[in-house]
């Protein structure tokens, strides 16, 4: 074992002595031990200065966008890979053979269990787009799975009881998405830095769980998102490799599916299975994050607007390239190529409109069957039977045999032509109320949010922010009104906006629409740009207390 210095080390974040879920005795304290912050604080020092490179790897990338110096396109120099046909994944993990329906959600216990109990093959709990990354949600995150993992998260609300309906081993598979690499924990000081949130995430769970999962047979599994290069995934992969090592795990044991929700990442699929090597658990289409990304790369090209987001669907070129693209190379390389997410909820005052939904749904996982897919992602156990159903066609656990014979170049990754596209004032105010609606709630400490019955998440307020951007940026003409978009356009009805839903909020005077009003304002009249909403608003939520300093 490594010895490991904490001296420069300080947890600021709250560490509580009482447990919060009867009859469980877990506390945070359980979780962020003097043993387990070794191991995170060796993985920060090892791999932390690697991070930062390839994050500045990123905006360099942007820069040459931006300036026309660059265009998008595969990398010559991993040809070798992208063209040998004898290289493959990794047998697939037990537990992982059918993924046919795969649920997501935050790790609130409450959801955690409802997940669980739903009729699906695989569930993946979130620290990422829907878990606002408070102190307390982060850490009664990695609670609440301590104890799913042990088969002992049932708990009560008043009279409501939550239980699993069966042991842990025996209901669906588990995987963990933590947070992206371009994200900080400030609760957390390294050396007089913030750690790396995705090391955090990651290391907690996997020190405290890992060994557990094995025993009961279902991983240590994983998501990773946002991941914009192949030397990312390489990253990721020396980290499992000595994770594993630290506590004597078989190197290979532990697997990981890649969100394919960034345009760059789109050109190098074939490369970031190949850098996870034996760890590789296949791709994932990550739809919404995929068009922010996509507005994101472009959004300086004024060839690349898109119209209102409802009329950016799957079947837009752009989408429909980078879809079957992936399917093609994880079936070529025998891993699984997992579908996007329906993020319909039910109606349950209108059972037409509520019908009309799930038929979309429907539609929707059809389509993802039709063009290849292993499985797909819904939000909302209402949507698991329709899933099932659908996927139940493929008549085998997974069709990682069926390898499609098309042929994607980098033109279609990039054809954003959307015929019969149109930006309207409709859009522009449902963009501002989906932004709105979302940055206020993350900044009261929820990711995951209901907006006109769509289960939101960080993904799809991005794509909002983005849109608008690129709409004033290029003083793109509305098809309904005839106007410009203009700055004070978009100003005037973020104020009309901003003021209808503070006074509708159900936190009556707490609600915090003017703070994210305040935010979003610069991002929509195309004064700044910043990466991601999530790094904008981080500052308001951290809480550090000094309170647990001399617990180390």
């Amino acid at each position: 074992m490594v010895a490991v210095s904490l001296e420069r080390v300080q947890v600021l974040g709250q560490i509580d002595a009482e447990p919060r879920f009867k009859p469980s005795t877990t506390t945070v304290a359980d979780i962020v031990t003097k043993e387990a912050l070794e191991f995170v604080v060796l993985l920060h020092r090892t791999f932390n200065g690697r991070r930062k490179d390839l994050l500045a790897r990123r905006q360099e990338l942007q820069q040459r966008l931006d300036s026309g110096e660059a265009t998008l396109d595969f990398l010559p120099e991993t040809r070798a890979i992208r063209e040998d046909p004898t290289w493959q994944g990794p047998p697939l993990a037990p537990g992982l053979v059918n993924r046919s329906t795969e649920i997501t959600g935050p790790p609130l216990r409450n959801m955690l269990i409802n997940a669980l109990n739903a009729d699906v093959n695989t569930y993946m709990t979130d620290f990422e787009d829907s878990l606002a990354p408070t102190w307390e949600n982060i850490t009664y995150g990695q609670v609440n799975l301590y104890d799913l993992i042990r088969s002992r998260a049932d708990f009560a609300v008043g009279s409501k009881q939550y239980q699993l309906r069966d042991r842990f081993e025996r209901l669906a598979t588990l995987l963990v998405r933590p947070r992206g690499w371009h994200m900080v924990d400030k609760h957390v000081l390294v050396d007089d830095e913030p750690i790396s949130a995705s090391i955090l995430d990651f290391g907690l769970y996997f020190f405290h769980n890992a060994a557990k999962l094995v025993e009961v047979g279902k991983g240590p599994y994983f998501y990773l998102p946002k991941m914009e290069h192949h030397l990312e995934a390489k990253l990721w992969n020396d980290i499992f490799n000595v994770a594993q090592d630290y506590i004597g795990m078989r190197r290979g044991t532990v697997r990981a599916t890649v969100l394919i929700e960034t345009l760059p990442a789109s050109f190098q699929m074939d490369e970031i299975i190949w850098q996870l090597r034996q760890h590789s658990a296949g791709l994932n289409c990550g739809r919404w994050d995929y068009i922010f990304s996509t507005i994101k790369k472009l959004r300086g090209q004024s060839q690349h607007v898109l119209p209102d987001r409802d009329q950016v669907t799957m079947t837009s070129p752009f989408m429909d390239a980078y879809v079957k693209s992936l399917i093609r190379t994880c079936h070529r390389r025998g891993v699984h190529a997992m579908g996007g997410m329906a993020a319909q909820i039910p109606i349950k005052d209108d059972p037409a409109a509520n019908e009309a939904a799930l038929a979309k749904v429907r539609a929707d996982k059809i389509r993802e069957l039709q063009n290849g897919h292993d499985g797909s992602w819904v939000a909302h156990p209402a949507l698991v039977p329709i899933c099932n159903e659908v996927f139940r066609n493929m008549g085998t656990p997974n069709q990682i045999h069926v390898v499609p014979e098309v042929h994607i170049g980098a033109r279609d990754l990039v054809n954003t032509s959307i015929s019969g596209g149109r930006v309207t004032i409709a859009g522009i105010r449902q963009n501002l109320d989906i932004g709105l609606q979302y940055m206020e709630a993350w900044l009261r400490g929820s990711g995951c949010v209901p907006i006109n019955n769509l289960m939101e998440d960080a993904a799809t307020a991005e794509v909002s922010r983005c849109q608008l951007h690129q709409w004033v940026r290029h003083r793109v003409k509305l098809a309904d009104t005839g106007e410009n978009v203009t700055p004070d356009l978009v100003r005037g009805l973020l104020r009309e906006r901003t003021d209808a839903l503070a006074r509708a909020s159900r936190a009556g005077s707490s609600n915090k629409f003017a703070l994210a009003a305040k935010y979003l304002e610069p991002e929509i009249t195309a004064e700044r740009f910043t990466d991601f909403l999530t790094t904008l608003l981080y500052d308001e939520i951290v809480t550090p207390t000094n309170a647990s300093k001399s617990r180390l």
